[in-house]
């Protein structure tokens, strides 16, 4: 098992698609520093999962796409793929070449690919478990992880030589096992405490079931008391419904004889009604008739009024003339005298 292709396409300094094949032998890359050397370790220990960003010198996981130059704009994603010959089979997957693909966006999310198949980090990681392959593995080796070798530290160099001897896969699923031994033991924790707390509602249910199996009994007792009330009730009642009946049937009977007495009573206020308006009409006829005799009363008032005033006038021309005639008789007799 050998890598055979290491493609980049905006990771870092490499903002064009860029293939960097890797035949059989040994493989150089030489350039002056600050071309970007680096950045293929760190491409591929990238793509293998590494998640630690300062293992990949920056600050955040963004930092590895390619943030622009004065000649080219800025890239919204980084991908990077490799491509490792599995003649040997020794990646327990059915392909002679296997090819892992990781992308990142701006946004902070990430996709892996394998074989051009949607996957997760962890199948990743498991598929390179004890192979020597891996973003922490002895098979991509920076200066940092020499000195780890060369230190005093047996913590770090038993991190090594445990990946050499391929036992990373067993310890990581002896501590899966202990971890999960763990869980089950804080479950059975946590089992006990809601068995606690179910035994305590449980009381607490049986209990309130005793309230209700008492408010049962005294429902049904009162049921029985209210029943006897109501019989109690009735038959008091039926009792005095006898006597009302017979006063509603007098009562009725009364009514019957009131309302023909009324009857005949309305028959001759009706009666009197009609001889009211015959005698209202005779009255008006009559009062017509009287008004009629006083318009003529009053006209003879008047010509008699005015016969008087003639009959005045004329006794007094008549005693003016009677006057002058005595004048005339006297005016005779004086000049017969001379």
């Amino acid at each position: 098992m050998y890598l055979s292709k290491l493609k980049l396409f905006g990771f870092k300094s490499f903002p064009n698609k860029s293939d960097i094949s890797f035949d059989d032998g040994i493989t150089c890359i030489v350039g002056p520093n600050g071309c970007g050397k680096t950045n293929v370790v760190d491409a591929i220990r990238w793509v293998l999962g590494e998640q630690k960003i300062a293992s990949l010198r920056g600050e955040k996981m963004e930092n590895v796409i390619f943030n622009g130059s004065d000649a080219k704009k800025p890239l919204g994603m980084a991908e990077v793929t490799i491509v490792i010959n599995n003649d040997k089979n020794i990646l327990p997957i059915e392909y002679s070449d296997v090819e892992i693909k990781r992308r990142i966006y701006r946004s902070g999310e990430s996709e892996y690919y394998l074989n051009n198949s949607h996957c997760r980090l962890k199948d990743i990681t498991n598929l390179f478990m004890d192979t020597g392959m891996g973003s922490d593995a002895y098979s991509v080796i920076e200066l940092k992880m020499v000195e780890e070798i060369l230190s005093e530290r047996l913590e770090d160099r038993r991190k090594l030589f445990e990946v050499a001897a391929g036992i990373t896969k067993f310890k990581k699923r002896r501590n899966e096992t202990f971890n999960k031994l763990e869980d089950t033991r804080q479950d059975l924790f946590r089992v006990n405490d809601i068995i606690i707390e179910v035994e305590r509602k449980v009381n607490t249910l049986r209990r309130q079931a005793a309230k209700v199996r008492k408010y049962q009994r005294l429902k049904e007792d009162l049921k029985t008391k209210e029943n006897e009330i109501y019989r109690s009730n009735l038959f008091n009642i039926r009792s005095r419904k006898k006597p009302l009946l017979e006063n509603i049937y007098e009562l009725k009977n009364q009514q019957s004889i009131d309302e023909g007495k009324l009857a005949k009573d309305e028959a001759a206020v009706e009666k009197l009604r009609a001889d009211l308006t015959v005698l209202d009409n005779k009255l008006d006829n009559v009062q017509r008739e009287y008004n009629n005799i006083i318009d003529t009363l009053n006209n003879v008032q008047m010509d008699l009024a005015i016969s008087k005033e003639k009959k005045n006038a004329l006794n007094e021309n008549i005693k003016k003339i009677e006057t002058k005639e005595l004048e005339i008789n006297d005016g005779i007799a004086n000049n017969e005298i001379r």
